[in-house]
């Protein structure tokens, strides 16, 4: 059963002997990769492009091939190491997504399929670039989530991103105050404790969660190199939302707090009405205005289904910005 899927839905083309490099497309292949339309530009480092798909509307068979063949040989082994057909095909769409999303921002210079990816000490995945490589005149950094139901890849320039999604209903095995006090710091747990409804108080719960999420992938560390609880995410009543490095206790050798730092901006929306979305980006210092000293961050996203179908949704229902 394991690889199910790939015997019914997506075969592997032989492998090539010896491998193609660098792997160019053939006409083909150019004509396909051409039908990723370039959206605007990337204007500063404040701004944040964001592209999602959704895994159960993409079920034809050529067609997760052809993204299956997008993939590079480790992707492929990864994607396919998944126990189960809905975690194999989310494998396959998520590293797709990243690929053909990044081609975009290349006006489609760089074939999909060429993109290699190196992951720092703490496993985030970044794109390598080719010493010589002079297609980018700035640096672009990318960040992907998934959950089940929805992967979405944020795309920044010259400015590192976190993005995280999740599920506005999902379910917890524990008392949402019993994880708040495991992994939050004391100042969310009185947030949260404050809430009466317990609807409400698992939304802000799960609202919290995806602003930590972004933030510490952000930082490029994750979970384990950013606890969650040597910083708080405090959500404003002027639908600000700040943060707060918990002050390092004298002595404490512990390194995680070297990382964290408060200069970061974030945006927090609903996304497709079923999930929570939040983006994290790098403060850029010299975006301010004269009364509070600091622009948002400009947001724009898109549905896709790569290759096929691109829909710009902001201001839409599909995207209900909540900070």
């Amino acid at each position: 059963m394991r690889h199910r899927l790939l015997r019914r839905a997506m075969p592997l083309p032989p492998p090539p002997s010896p491998p193609p490099a660098p792997r160019t497309p053939g006409v083909a292949g150019a004509r396909l990769f051409s039908s990723l339309p370039p959206p605007p530009p990337l204007q500063s480092r404040r701004e944040v492009h964001v592209w999602y798909l959704l895994p159960d509307e993409l079920n034809d068979a050529s067609q997760l091939k052809m993204y299956m063949d997008l993939l590079s040989p480790s992707e492929r082994k990864t994607a396919l190491s998944m126990n189960g057909e809905k975690l194999q095909k989310g494998a396959v769409l998520s590293r797709a997504l990243v690929r053909t999303t990044l081609s975009r921002y290349t006006d489609c210079k760089v074939d999909p399929r060429s993109f290699e990816f190196k992951k720092n000490k703490f496993g985030k995945p970044e794109i390598l670039w080719q010493s010589d490589d002079n297609r980018m005149e700035w640096p672009l950094h990318f960040n992907i989530s998934h959950t089940t139901s929805l992967i979405a890849c944020g795309i920044t320039m010259d400015a590192p991103i976190g993005i995280d999604i999740e599920e506005k209903k999902r379910k917890t095995v524990k008392n949402i105050l019993s994880l708040a006090r495991r992994y939050f710091t004391p100042s969310e747990v009185d947030y949260l404790t404050k809430i009466s409804d317990p609807d409400a108080q698992q939304k802000e719960f799960i609202k919290l969660w995806t602003l930590k999420e972004a933030y510490v992938k952000a930082l490029g560390r994750g979970f384990a190199g950013a606890p969650f609880n040597k910083f708080s995410i405090i959500l404003a009543a002027n639908n600000r939302i700040q943060i707060s490095v918990a002050p390092k206790v004298f002595k404490d050798s512990d390194s995680s707090y070297d990382c964290l730092s408060e200069n970061w901006q974030f945006s927090l929306a609903e996304l497709n009405s079923s999930h929570y979305m939040a983006v994290c980006v790098e403060d850029d210092l010299r975006s301010s205005d004269s009364g509070n000293g600091r622009l948002p961050l400009g947001l724009k996203v898109w549905k896709t289904v790569p290759f096929l179908e691109d829909m710009l949704v902001s201001g839409t229902e599909a995207v209900k910005l909540i900070s």
